[in-house]
């Protein structure tokens, strides 16, 4: 009995520790994929679209749009590297991008991060039980946070 009781207690523990230490894949962030976009209404109204995972990669463009006029668009991708998952920001279609390393993931968070850039060092994307998206940059752990909260549109 007590034989079968610490193989039971091994096996459990050996399932936790490999599924804790699994390397995140693409699949794994698939739930940003789709069409988004601020509460309309506001000075600006900015959206998001992220393409199905395919290739390797994710593909995205942000438009921030103020009165009739685009103030601000960003080309975005979010790609599988030999060593991690990459977010990439195009801000204004500037080349090169600038690559911010996926540190953390769950089935409703991503944290994207790079430590030696200016601003922002922190990338977070949060999935809401109410099929919400929140998108957070900041200049790291314990400094102010700038949010941006987006509804699931259908184009």
């Amino acid at each position: 009995m007590l034989k079968r009781m610490a193989f039971a207690v091994f096996f459990t523990l050996t399932l936790i520790t490999s599924a804790s230490t699994q390397t995140p894949t693409l699949t794994d962030i698939a739930w940003m994929t789709g069409d988004w976009q601020t509460a309309p209404g506001g000075r600006r109204q900015i959206e998001e679209h992220w393409t199905q995972v395919a290739g390797g990669s994710m593909m995205g463009m942000s438009r921030t749009v103020a009165g009739d006029k685009t103030v601000e668009f960003e080309y975005l991708r979010i790609e599988q590297r030999a060593d991690g998952i990459y977010y990439v920001a195009h801000p204004k279609a500037r080349c090169p991008g600038t690559d911010f390393k996926l540190t953390r993931s769950s089935a409703n968070e991503a944290v994207f991060e790079n430590p030696q850039h200016d601003f922002p060092k922190r990338i977070i994307y949060r999935k809401g039980a109410d099929d919400s998206l929140t998108a957070t940059i900041d200049g790291g752990e314990g400094t102010k946070a700038i949010s941006f909260a987006f509804r699931r549109i259908k184009l």
